[in-house]
């Protein structure tokens, strides 16, 4: 595999591109400003000189770049592979009522024998990220991992997007294959957040949609914990995370805010809160955030790699962004301090994290740390 990573900052890009990397093989992820003018020109450039490459990529909270973060900018991963075959899968209109049916088309478009795994880029507000991973989950075995995230618009919550025939668009999904048996995917996804308060019952919802906690309106109790931040919502709901645990699953997980309504005294997450389960507030620890993106560099298996070109792609929340401030960078040099010493970084902050549970179940999670690292043996 060849590898090259740009970033595109100030209305200039860091360095010059080689036209011989474009060809069928050849995978482009793209993390940008969610602000279309200011990235209208660089990915104009790259769609003439990569006509014939695959081209993904969503808007971010925050680019990330080896280990510093960008906003209002730019940055590409280019992969030209050797012996690995892609397929880039029809980008889809999707929604929240529509989500799994989705996903499950998804997979089925992508499924052969020679699958190896996927990767995943989805409208973060239209989406219901849970009942996605579930769809695709029903068609993909467990050893192929899926990874990816849902794009992000800082912590504005207003619109994302995800690229069309090259295009940003709201409202769609896309994703890519990867074929053959020289394609290697190392995967991990930890988080670092400490329990607040006590557990409580969801006794109301409905899909991503939280009604009521142990019969209490579910905005009512948000709002009490957070005190004078509760009118920040659902900005400042970032910063206070669900632990999400049924009692059927070995882990439990962890849910972020999209949006509240005051009327129904109800709160919409990123993925499902089933009725049922059990839930407890998270906050901020700031060590252990940084300590968790360590922790998931140090799960990566890499024992079939052997000093090959490999790129990681980093996806992390925005409550984390928010929470980290000015330490934010400090996570992304912790992932370097781990990973191979010829790793290349890109990524960004996130409303999603799409990664593997410890069964290899593809799933949604929120306020975490998620690595992928490609590479070809």
């Amino acid at each position: 595999m060849l590898l090259e990573t740009y970033l595109y900052h100030n209305d200039s890009w860091n360095k010059e591109f080689d036209p011989s990397y474009d060809s069928k093989n050849t995978l482009l992820i793209v993390f940008a400003s969610p602000d279309i003018t200011k990235i209208e020109k660089p990915l104009r450039k790259l769609s003439e000189i990569f006509s014939t490459s695959i081209i993904i990529g969503a808007s971010t909270a925050g680019e990330i770049y080896q280990d510093e973060l960008y906003e209002d900018s730019l940055v590409v991963s280019v992969m030209k592979f050797k012996k690995t075959s892609l397929r880039h899968s029809i980008c889809t209109l999707i929604s929240s009522e529509n989500s799994f049916e989705k996903g499950v088309s998804i997979a089925n478009d992508l499924l052969t024998d020679e699958l190896k795994g996927i990767f995943i880029l989805s409208d973060g507000l239209h989406a219901n990220g849970s009942q996605l991973t579930e769809g695709i989950s029903s068609v993909i075995k467990d050893e192929i991992p899926v990874t990816g995230g849902l794009a992000a618009d800082g912590d504005r919550f207003n619109t994302t997007w995800v690229l069309v025939g090259n295009k940003p668009k709201s409202g769609y999904v896309c994703a890519v294959g990867f074929y053959g048996d020289f394609i290697q995917i190392a995967y991990a996804s930890k988080g670092g957040w400490d329990r607040l308060g006590l557990e409580r019952v969801v006794t109301k919802s409905k899909n991503n949609v939280l009604f009521e906690l142990d019969n209490q309106p579910a905005l009512e109790i948000y709002k009490r914990y957070l005190g004078d931040k509760a009118d920040g919502l659902p900005a400042t709901g970032l910063l206070f995370p669900l632990d999400l645990r049924n009692d059927n699953a070995s882990e439990s997980k962890v849910r972020t805010i999209l949006a509240v309504d005051e009327e129904s005294q109800s709160i919409t997450f990123a993925g499902d809160i089933p009725e049922g389960s059990h839930v407890t507030l998270m906050k901020a620890n700031y060590n252990r955030l940084i300590d968790g993106a360590s922790e998931a560099a140090e799960t990566l298996q890499l024992q079939e790699y052997n000093d090959e070109t490999i790129v990681s792609i980093a996806i992390s929340c925005v409550g984390r962004r928010l929470v980290l401030k000015s330490r934010v960078e400090e996570e992304l040099e912790a992932i370097l301090d781990v990973v191979p010493p010829k790793t290349k970084q890109i990524g960004f902050y996130s409303y999603g994290e799409i990664s593997p549970l410890s069964s290899g179940k593809c799933d949604l999670h929120n306020q975490t740390m998620t690595l992928t690292l490609l590479w070809e043996r």
